[in-house]
């Protein structure tokens, strides 16, 4: 069965809002995708190594991702370095206070050097959540899972 891997972090719970909309979207292809939901501080080399999905979930904090979020990418570089033969396909979501563009930006940097392999557009959700915000992270969710099930990706 193939692995969805979904790391995010949270300090006021919009993010996690985000995450949690995320899951229920890949749950929409349980039968073939196993999803896992972990905080950054949960996350580390083992589980990346066996996912064969990532979606990254952060706030943006100073027009950067989150210092967590950060800590795992730190934590997960070097030792993923030549342990994978294929690029991690992923995709990433950002609560923004701002535009989110510095923290998608710095995200996209760390991702070339893994490597991994941006297969969505980012979902940014710009000030208080709405309802349309969850849906795109449900809609993301699910085409992460999609795109595992049958083999797009």
């Amino acid at each position: 069965m193939k692995k969805l891997l979904i790391v995010y972090h949270s300090q006021t719970g919009n993010t996690l809002r985000l995450a949690r909309a995320a899951l229920d979207g890949a749950r929409r292809e349980a039968g073939e995708v196993e999803t896992r939901l972990l905080h950054a501080r949960d996350a580390g080399l083992d589980e990346l190594l066996e996912c064969n999905a990532l979606l990254l979930g952060t706030p943006e904090n100073f027009g950067l991702p989150s210092g967590m979020i950060k800590d795992f990418l730190d934590r997960t570089f070097y030792p993923a370095q030549n342990r994978r033969a294929d690029a991690v396909p992923y995709a990433l979501f950002v609560s923004a206070g701002n535009d989110g563009t510095g923290a998608v930006r710095q995200i996209e940097r760390i991702a070339r050097g893994y490597p991994w392999k941006r297969v969505a557009d980012p979902v940014v959700a710009r000030g208080d959540l709405t309802e349309a915000d969850l849906e795109a992270a449900r809609e993301l969710g699910h085409t992460m899972a999609a795109g595992l099930a049958f083999g797009v990706f």
